[in-house]
């Protein structure tokens, strides 16, 4: 799934277009930019610290911090009096890179796995209804004695960090803990360290970014969820800001053309520099390609990476070769998963935090 995952540029190529911009905006576009009256951190911090006074739609708001493809938060929430539901958003589906809504439902799963963290440190039993025989996820809610968890904890610090990553090995204690993550029924989760593995990785990304790029509905798609500066990303609250992927800031119509005129090999050559940073990768898998299996995935995702969070250990998606139909399944027999479908790819190593997505309210998630 390429959760919040942008179109990433080459430093150099957009220092030089921020150069053109400059002088093509004369002046104004700046003194929008560094204007007071924007000021995107002060609302980011309101949106991931917010605090609400009822306790379902406090649930409610931690489960919409979850990740989700290109951050088009995909989810509507009914609160009912002993249960919360969560149901497909189909306007928001990404039908260039996700046809078959698998990555939809694996956002469902992520947001899931934090209702179910805020449930347990809020005092609630939950029992999961999985999407078996409906599209929802009925979450059915008692009175429990509250259960802390540090996963909980760190639901306001987990992010997508898509900058290259400083190479350095993830201690073997933390390696123990990531391996030791519980899992989902179903769902495996595998740990890739060894040069070799690393560098078939590469291979696979490489070929899944050179399709990807070279299709113009794949491209227009993930245009249409760029947020290329702050007064576009303020008011859609959804959405890839450049500045939350390590890019800067740059005038809508700037961003869009350097995105069309990208060559494939220029994206493959800067996803493979990441994953060569990057201190390992994870592959997630699932012995069953369904509905129900996806949400579980999405689970096991937010587990995993809430658990890295909490230990100071970065990720970030290179879904490609998952992505690309025809490539899935040669990946698929290339790592030796056998049966298992290849659901999910992220890189995970050090790097500095970059700022935070921003998402919607609750009213405009919540349904009557």
């Amino acid at each position: 799934m390429r959760i919040s995952s942008p179109r990433s540029i080459g430093r150099r190529d957009f220092l030089k277009l921020l150069a053109v911009g400059s002088l093509a905006a004369a002046g104004g576009y700046t003194l929008y930019e560094f204007a007071p009256w924007l000021n995107y951190e002060s609302q980011a911090q309101q949106i991931w610290l917010a605090n609400e006074n009822d306790p379902l739609r406090s649930l409610v708001q931690s489960a919409t911090l979850a990740a989700s493809g290109h951050n088009t938060q995909p989810w509507k929430f009914a609160i009912r009096a002993d249960a919360i539901e969560i149901h497909p958003d189909s306007s928001r589906q990404l039908p260039g890179v996700d046809p078959q809504q698998r990555e939809l439902w694996i956002s469902l799963g992520c947001a899931l796995e934090n209702l179910l963290l805020a449930a347990r440190a809020a005092g609630y039993a939950a029992e999961v209804a999985y999407p078996d025989t409906a599209d929802v996820i009925r979450v059915s809610l008692t009175p429990d004695s509250p259960q802390p968890d540090p996963l909980f904890d760190a639901i306001p610090w987990r992010q997508n960090t898509r900058s290259e990553y400083d190479r350095q090995p993830i201690p073997g204690p933390d390696l123990d803990r990531i391996l030791s993550l519980p899992r989902e029924p179903g769902v495996s989760l595998r740990l890739v360290t060894t040069p070799a593995e690393m560098e078939l990785l590469v291979d696979y990304v490489n070929q899944g970014n050179l399709t990807q790029y070279a299709d113009p509905a794949f491209v227009a798609e993930l245009i249409d969820w760029l947020r290329f500066n702050k007064k576009d990303a303020l008011a859609a609250l959804d959405g890839l800001y450049s500045v939350c992927s390590g890019n800067p800031e740059v005038p809508g119509w700037l961003g869009r053309m350097f995105v069309e005129g990208t060559q494939p090999q220029q994206q493959a050559d800067l996803d493979a520099r990441k994953l060569r940073s990057s201190s390992a990768a994870v592959l997630i898998a699932s012995e069953t390609d369904e509905k129900s299996a996806w949400v579980r995935t999405g689970q096991v995702y937010e587990r995993l990476a809430l658990q890295l969070t909490a230990l100071g250990i970065k990720s970030a998606f290179l879904n490609q070769p998952i992505e690309v139909a025809p490539l899935r399944a040669q990946f698929q027999n290339a790592v030796g998963l056998g049966p298992s479908s290849p659901q999910l790819l992220l890189r995970i190593g050090y790097a500095a935090a970059l700022p935070r997505s921003l998402r919607r309210p609750l009213e405009q998630v919540l349904m009557g």
